[in-house]
């Protein structure tokens, strides 16, 4: 707990809950595990937090919507990664699943395009199957590390591959069918 014997524990479990609080908005589990971790007996500690949630400086509720928002924008994870993410910080399932309904369907779908087409490497040559396979299995097994369905990654890495092919070919289309200007006088 203290170097101080004397000290009063709850004194110190206030300091520390707001030392923490004053680092990044915390939930209640992760506040109560920092308190066990420097010793606070757990009485002391439940009524110290249960304090901080009356006075509304712990919200779970509010933790959960601002961490699927900061989460979701800043790593552009899924509602399945999100949701683990969740859990293991304390957080129950209805207060999570509220949080992430504020995520849509097109949300997540724009954040993974946008994601798959900032990993898609440059001079790739699409329109070769086996370099084409191997960005597809690349593309889509890191969007399954960042929590999105398989059926769903394969299907939007094949649509950005697909626009990217189309960009190329226009782009080539373009260049060779342009003649090149002529500076003739007569």
């Amino acid at each position: 707990m203290a170097a101080d014997p004397e000290a009063d524990p709850e004194a110190v479990a206030r300091a520390i809950v707001l030392r923490q609080l004053t680092n990044s908005p915390k939930s209640r589990l992760q506040l109560a595990r920092k308190l066990a971790e420097r010793n606070v007996p757990e009485v002391v500690a439940e009524a110290v937090l249960d304090r901080f949630v009356e006075v509304r400086l712990i919200d779970d509720a509010e933790f959960a919507e601002m961490w699927v928002r900061s989460r979701a924008q800043s790593r552009k994870l899924a509602r399945g990664a999100l949701r683990r993410e969740l859990a293991d910080k304390g957080i129950d399932a209805e207060t999570a699943e509220v949080a992430l309904a504020q995520l849509s369907d097109d949300d997540e779908r724009n954040a993974a395009k946008d994601l798959v087409a900032r990993r898609l490497r440059a001079g790739v040559d699409l329109s070769d199957r086996a370099e084409r396979d191997k960005q597809t299995r690349r593309l889509a097994s890191m969007l399954a590390r960042k929590g999105y369905q398989p059926s769903a990654a394969f299907r939007i890495v094949g649509q950005v591959l697909d626009e990217a092919l189309a960009g190329e070919s226009e782009l080539r289309g373009g260049w060779e069918t342009t003649a090149p200007e002529t500076n003739q006088t007569t």
